[in-house]
């Protein structure tokens, strides 16, 4: 298997993993934003769950910006939409995966 097909492969389980926890919340729960922020601190290791991700996706957003525009790698737009809509979970392995598709046409 290709590195960049394992990527894509944790790209899709970024997706389908986090949001098999989120989706039966928002069905039990409906878009409960205040209730979503008082589990969000609820404890504190959810809130270090939570910080941790924070920070994950600003370093992502960093390396994305930099090496991103210095490699010209397109579509950069895809994973920091899927970065904000999932999480870094999908955001880094698909940033991944558009960098090896990439380094494939530049070679």
């Amino acid at each position: 298997m290709k590195t960049k097909h394992l990527y894509l492969l944790l790209a899709l389980l970024g997706i389908a993993l986090p949001y098999s926890q989120f989706v039966p919340w928002i069905l039990h729960n409906g878009l409960d934003i205040e209730l979503l922020l008082q589990q969000i601190v609820e404890s504190r290791i959810a809130a270090f769950g939570w910080l941790d991700v924070i920070v994950s996706a600003f370093v992502l957003f960093v390396l994305m910006a930099t090496e991103g525009r210095d490699r010209h790698i397109p579509l950069l737009w895809l994973p920091v939409l899927g970065t904000l809509t999932v999480g870094v979970s999908l955001g880094f392995p698909l940033y991944l995966y558009l960098r090896e598709q990439s380094l494939e046409y530049s070679s």
